[in-house]
């Protein structure tokens, strides 16, 4: 049997394992709408999906006041919690989740949600016990900085060089150039494939069932 690529793999929540794109953004322009500023399209609000939630609403309703911001991000909480419960996760991935760990993968989660956030959502799908480790924004540095996969690979003891961050965004991709690891790209998520394919991913898959494959193929 041909010896494993990598020996961790680290995947992003929103856009990646969970269908909460379409979610965010309506979150995003929902708390713009309540303070009376402006409304960012759905490219801007997709595009800061990923980064911590200060950095995002900064990126995507930048030159307002930054007395702002605060309260930009909690009435953003405000619509995100009434609807989180009803999200789920894309087709697949508990099998894909449960056929990786069983082949002697590391797997973990890095994620521009907050801890109390990735906590409700593995709780809400059952992956918690799934993964090994995890990093939320509100912790290290958001994306792209490379401190979520340097955490990350120090915590579980692996090699920078043995590990491959899956992720649906360009923040994604981009950290795990910074930081020396490999990188597959989603095209379910919120940045388009051609974005993408300008960072150079591994692979790009078109669905879970796709990624699943490839990584029991390649990784």
């Amino acid at each position: 049997m041909a010896r494993k690529q990598f020996d961790l793999i680290v995947f992003d929540w929103d856009g990646t394992l969970m269908d909460s794109t379409s979610t965010i953004v309506r979150c995003i322009q929902a708390a713009a709408r309540d303070l009376g500023l402006p409304i960012p399209d759905k490219s801007a609000a997709s595009y800061v999906i990923g980064l911590g939630l200060q950095d995002a609403m900064q990126a995507a309703i930048p030159d307002v006041d930054p007395k702002y911001y605060p309260r930009i991000v909690e009435r953003y909480r405000h619509h995100y919690l009434g609807q989180d419960k009803d999200l789920t996760l894309f087709e697949g991935v508990p099998e894909m989740l449960a056929d990786l760990s069983q082949q002697g993968y590391f797997l973990a989660v890095a994620t521009g949600k907050s801890r109390v956030g990735l906590n409700r959502a593995m709780n809400t799908t059952g992956l918690l016990s799934m993964f090994d480790a995890s990093r939320c924004a509100d912790e290290t540095f958001s994306k792209p900085h490379p401190a979520m996969l340097q955490e990350l690979t120090r915590e579980l003891g692996q090699d920078m060089h043995r590990t491959l961050m899956i992720g649906d965004t360009t923040h994604d991709l981009q950290m795990a150039i910074n930081a020396g690891a490999a990188g597959v790209a989603v095209e379910f998520g919120a940045h388009p494939p051609q974005q993408l394919q300008t960072l150079s991913p591994l692979y790009s898959a078109r669905s879970i069932r796709e990624l699943h494959q490839w990584l029991c193929d390649h990784a």
